[in-house]
């Protein structure tokens, strides 16, 4: 990753199994402006038991999954694609297979989600692939979740490249439970990690944030229309929204910028509005400087001396004749 904020736009599943659509939500993320278009590649029969209950409202989550899940044949042409176009390819891989087709693709970089990260065989089989690792941390959104996966990766890669990204999986994720200050935590406890967020909550605000508190990546589920039938599209941003978060956290980033300069390039043409030491009455060579003869007011000159060294000044003598209300300038002090 460079040092500018990663940003990935997830398109997931929201493809909804049409090649043509998943071209679309490339050109889409390319002129949002994001980093990446990462995809998930996954099956029914390696992701969910064939003895799973309905749960969370969905029934029959082997039979959906088989509907949404990604052409395997469809990821060298989507990578093609995004090569072309010039944005990074990614997926996300569920299974052992997935590992190594994407590996087999040239893909830089290797996403764990969530719900995976919570699963140290899981973790270290895609540790083990020796790639760049991006990690949600788990669900639970806890402290030790990002403990735990790192010391699995750390089995399988001595120095491993991670970025974790704090999480919260419910979708969507309420405001109240998204808790974007463990992101400044998590950077204190782990100060040689990549931290980022991966926000399942409404709108583009939490990024935004997220960039503020010190993220350096961001992934943001997308979809060319919130209308569209597929369980993920109704609260994915569409085009004109994730060009308008990747906008916004650019700008975060510029203005959470740290600079060295006293002042910067934009006050200095406003200098001169600071104050100056000036002097207050008459005075005569030789006079000594007192709080009597000297007051502060604007403007601060090239030549003048900055009202911060008023105090420093008393004591010594000026070194000419000077008429009230002039500008003291270092030639004046002896």
């Amino acid at each position: 990753m460079s040092d500018k904020v990663f940003i990935i736009a997830e398109a997931g599943a929201n493809h909804n199994r049409n090649f043509e659509q998943a071209k679309a939500l490339i050109d889409s993320a390319r002129e949002a402006g994001a980093d990446a278009c990462k995809f998930q590649t996954y099956s029914s029969e390696t992701l969910y038991s064939k003895g799973t209950p309905d749960f969370a409202g969905y029934k029959n989550i082997n039979k959906l999954i088989k509907e949404i899940e990604l052409p395997r044949e469809w990821q060298k042409g989507l990578k093609s694609y995004c090569d072309d176009v010039g944005i990074e390819f990614m997926s996300t891989p569920f299974d052992e297979r997935a590992v190594e087709e994407l590996l087999q693709l040239g893909v830089k970089r290797l996403k764990i989600a969530g719900f995976e990260s919570t699963d140290p065989r899981f973790v270290r089989m895609v540790a083990s692939a020796g790639l760049p690792i991006v990690v949600s941390s788990g669900i639970g959104n806890n402290l030790s979740s990002a403990s735990n996966i790192l010391s699995w990766v750390r089995v399988e890669q001595q120095d491993p490249d991670v970025t974790v990204l704090h999480c919260n999986n419910a979708y969507p994720t309420p405001d109240n439970d998204i808790n974007l200050s463990n992101i400044e935590v998590l950077k204190k406890i782990y100060p040689n990690v990549k931290i980022g967020l991966s926000d399942h909550t409404s709108g583009t605000m939490a990024p935004m944030l997220a960039v503020a508190k010190g993220a350096v990546c961001i992934e943001k589920h997308f979809t060319l229309s919130k209308r569209l039938p597929g369980p993920d599209h109704p609260f994915a941003l569409e085009p004109d929204e994730l060009k308008e978060m990747v906008s916004q956290i650019r700008r975060a980033e510029t203005m959470c910028t740290i600079s060295d300069d006293k002042l910067t390039s934009s006050e200095k043409r406003f200098s001169n509005a600071m104050r100056s030491v000036i002097v207050s009455g008459n005075v005569k060579g030789g006079d000594l400087i007192t709080k009597d003869n000297i007051t502060t007011k604007r403007p601060l000159l090239d030549n003048s001396i900055p009202a911060d060294r008023y105090y420093g000044i008393l004591g010594k003598r000026f070194s000419k004749d000077l008429s009230d209300d002039t500008v003291l300038t270092e030639g004046d002090v002896s």
